[in-house]
């Protein structure tokens, strides 16, 4: 893997200000996703196979602003972006390879890098306590492709979107996966994707690390940092306990996305092999009324053991005070939402509820609450969790669109571990072609969160409160 990785680096480092037939046509979707319009075409000859490849250029800024009444505030800013090169494609074979760069450039606020929240992803955390260095350089993608008209395959390092992994690329720098995917698309309207994934590059690491497993700091503090360290994961399934049982954490996944009619149905069967199994299933709807149309949505998720509550437990942080069962893993979600859209305007109204069992574990940023529930910033996936949002989504105001959410979010008194009740408001606003400039794009965010100050636990502990409130503006330039 490693050979191959350096070799279609060191090809595209060689190749790519050599090619003068480059042409930069891609864009940003609403969540901030690449999207190509124009990729490489069909090549005859090797010696045709760089010249005609297609190099995609990307300047991005992040700046956030924090402020929280029981901590300190702080205002960091980053750059960076990506360098993209696709080859072309020669009887269905190319490659692609995607450098990635973060570097801050304000950091105002005596505030420890280890307490930092929103802005956390600009950096690494074990780099900077290995290093003392506050930038992130990586490939984060390095593929071989195989293309055809219904088939797509992927070997390498790649960025894979399904109902249990995801980019999440809203800050600086994608969330990335190694392994093998296949997907195929318009056989029957059905989208169908089968992947074998064996690491995973979170946005603030460097490198790629174990799909699941939390590094423990027996030997070095900074090591809670070294592998998967997601907020969505559980801290107690630890590297050292794999290793002594022998397991791999391999994931296995199958997704698919079926159209009939006015019905959406999607589907996705995941695996770790002796540790987690996932099951998802998610129907919609849509009723068409001329000038209005509905869509009502619902979405099961079950979480199996299937042999890691032999030395994990049931809470995110390992804290089980106020669990049912300490030592299971089981876990389960019923959501449910309806849209109303006219034109340029929806409405939402979304719920959610997580069952009395154990906390999801979902490391890969596809939240389970994702489209239901979830606003930006929030965790509302632990046992015994109830929530409800209500969304407001106005499109196309002179290449603009504005997003508002509200959300009510209920949590479990009696844990400990378990943040206390909150209110939920944020704000969007996405321009393009920002000051008439063509392929610029900005991004206004911002949040604020009010959660309840009083509430004791089941051990008599006064829980946390989650208020603060945060502004995100972001800049990107494509090439």
């Amino acid at each position: 893997m490693r050979l191959l990785l350096f070799t279609l680096t060191i090809a595209t480092i060689t190749n790519i200000y050599s090619n003068e037939n480059a042409i930069f046509k891609y864009r940003l979707k609403d969540n901030m996703r690449l999207e190509y319009i124009k990729t490489p075409k069909e090549v005859d000859r090797l010696s045709e196979l760089f010249r005609n490849g297609v190099t995609y250029a990307r300047l991005r800024m992040n700046t956030f602003l924090y402020n929280n009444e029981h901590t300190k505030d702080y205002i960091i800013s980053a750059i960076g972006g990506s360098l993209i090169y696709k080859s072309g494609y020669l009887n269905g074979f190319g490659f692609t390879t995607a450098f990635y760069t973060s570097n801050n450039l304000i950091n105002i606020g005596d505030v420890p890098f280890d307490k930092i929240k929103s802005a956390k992803d600009t950096f690494s955390r074990y780099k900077v306590a290995k290093t003392r260095s506050y930038s992130i350089n990586t490939i984060g993608q390095a593929f071989l492709e195989y293309r055809a008209d219904r088939l797509n395959i992927r070997v390498g390092r790649f960025l894979f979107e399904s109902m249990i992994t995801s980019s999440n690329d809203s800050k600086m720098i994608p969330n990335a996966f190694e392994g093998v995917a296949l997907k195929s698309e318009k056989i029957y309207n059905t989208k169908l994707q089968l992947a074998y994934l064996t690491k995973q590059k979170l946005r603030d690491h460097e490198n790629f690390h174990h799909l699941l497993a939390y590094k423990d700091s027996r030997d070095d503090s900074a090591d809670i940092w070294k592998e998967n360290d997601d907020s969505s994961m559980n801290r107690t399934i630890l590297l050292s306990e794999l290793k002594a049982r022998g397991i791999k954490d391999r994931m296995f996944v199958l997704d698919l996305k079926k159209n009939l009619n006015k019905n959406t149905i999607l589907l996705n069967y995941s695996i770790i092999p002796d540790l987690l199994s996932y099951s998802i299933f998610e129907f919609n709807h849509k009723f068409d009324f001329k000038t209005l149309n509905i869509i009502p949505s619902f979405k099961f998720m079950y979480q199996f053991d299937n042999g890691a509550g032999e030395f994990a437990n049931a809470n995110l942080k390992g804290d089980t005070r106020g669990y049912k069962k300490e030592n299971s893993l089981d876990a389960s979600m019923f959501a449910s939402r309806i849209d109303f859209i006219k034109k340029d305007f929806r409405v939402r109204f979304g719920y959610s509820k997580i069952a009395d069992r154990a906390d999801f574990i979902t490391p890969w940023r596809a939240f389970p609450t994702k489209g239901y529930t979830r606003a930006m910033g929030q965790t509302n996936w632990y046992a015994n969790t109830t929530a409800y949002m209500a969304r407001f989504d106005l499109f196309h105001i002179k290449n603009m669109k504005f997003t508002l959410k509200y959300a009510l979010e209920n949590f479990d008194d009696k844990k400990v571990a378990i943040q206390s009740d909150s209110r939920v408001f944020t704000f969007d606003i996405l321009k393009r072609d920002f000051l008439d400039f063509k392929n610029l794009y900005l991004k206004f965010r911002f949040a604020n969160v009010v959660g309840d100050d009083d509430i004791i636990s089941s051990d008599g502990i006064l829980k946390s409160d989650p208020s603060y409130s945060e502004a995100r503006f972001e800049l990107n330039y494509l090439f």
